[in-house]
């Protein structure tokens, strides 16, 4: 198999991409815990991707993957294996027939009809950075525009959140510019506890590193009635996330067979020190209920 370009590691990770679609779950670049894979880092060829180069991965995320831009980087990424030999030729063509997007569909079967020629194969990479442009603007525009309806009262707070969510894990957004956008919002004095609160309840949707980043940046905030309420929702999230990690009874008591481990992750926690954990035998904080505002 690996004479024909597949490896095991390829079928691996093709495995492991499946998964996370039925999950709903993002694909991590391999060998990176937080980073995201985005559709940039499909169409730049310098970037060694393990696993996820073969050419089987490449075609499930060409065939599965439900943004056009990221499975049209994924068929681009492909398309070259399909001069290599008649399995790959064989894969290629597949792909260009089931994909669930017409464009991909569209750009292999470009791509095989002139018998993968490089120029062929280089004007459907042309086309795949184009699109992946134009549609970050788009869902740029739409965050925009959702977040002036917001505030101007046409739209409602839960619409917002929900779009604001499902806007930036389909624009596959990057961490820096989510971590602000969420900073600004939670940060604000303009923007009603109300709204903050239903942000914070898809906390789990975000990336680590977007949440240890909101943590941290919150804790570092200048002290104000704003500030002192989102500090106390976090507080509770994390404690529940450490509860939930330690598999702890119904009183917040760990299992004696995960007092090991536990100690482990405390240690490994960066804000084990800012939101204490309670010992074995003491009693979870009761969720802190602070007044809203009605601004």
């Amino acid at each position: 198999m690996l004479a024909l370009g597949i490896s095991q590691d390829g079928i691996d990770t093709a495995l492991s991409i499946k998964q996370s679609y039925k999950r709903r779950q993002p694909l991590i670049i391999p060998g990176e815990k937080d980073r995201l894979l985005v559709p940039e880092t499909l169409l730049n060829a310098d970037i060694d991707l393990s696993g996820m180069d073969d050419p089987l991965a490449l075609a499930v995320v060409s065939n599965r993957d439900p943004e056009s831009p990221m499975a049209l980087a994924a068929a681009a990424r492909l398309s070259p294996a399909g001069a290599k030999n008649e399995l790959l030729n064989g894969v290629v063509r597949i792909i260009g027939e089931t994909s669930r997007h017409e464009l991909v569909r569209e750009c292999l079967k470009y791509v095989t009809d002139r018998a993968f020629e490089p120029e062929s194969i280089g004007r459907i990479h042309q086309h795949a950075s184009k699109l992946v442009i134009e549609s970050r603007q788009q869902f740029t525009a739409a965050l925009r525009d959702n977040l002036k309806g917001l505030l101007d009262g046409e739209l409602a707070p839960r619409a917002f959140v929900r779009d604001f969510f499902e806007l930036t894990e389909v624009g596959n957004m990057r961490h820096d510019i989510r971590k602000k956008l969420v900073l600004s919002l939670l940060l604000s004095s303009s923007v009603r506890p109300s709204i903050k609160f239903l942000m914070l309840e898809n906390f789990h949707r975000m990336p680590k590193t977007v949440r240890h980043g909101i943590i941290a940046a919150v804790l570092k905030a200048e002290p104000n009635r704003h500030t002192e309420v989102i500090k106390e929702e976090l507080k509770y999230i994390v404690l529940q996330e450490r509860a939930a990690r330690e598999q702890s009874d119904i009183n917040g008591r760990p299992s004696p067979s995960d007092a090991k481990s536990r100690e482990q992750e405390k240690m490994l926690d960066p804000y084990a020190t800012s939101f204490p954990c309670p010992m074995p035998g003491e009693l979870h904080p009761a969720r802190p209920r602070p007044g809203l505002a009605t601004a």
